[in-house]
């Protein structure tokens, strides 16, 4: 069995002030239009990805 392949569509710090929500947001906008895009805390890189398990080709 493999994994599902994600594209990283955006990355934002985790130490933001404002903390997830520049994630959340940008994610937001991208549902808006169509992709289905998610926030995921990445702890190795200490960043909040927004991933899509779509390919953007």
């Amino acid at each position: 069995m493999s994994a599902a392949a994600r594209t990283v569509l955006e990355r934002f710090p985790a130490g933001h002030p404002r903390g997830s929500w520049p994630a959340d947001e940008y994610a937001a906008a991208q549902r808006a239009q169509g992709t289905d895009a998610r926030v995921v805390l990445d702890l190795p890189s200490d960043e909040y990805l927004v991933v899509t398990d779509t390919t953007s080709q």
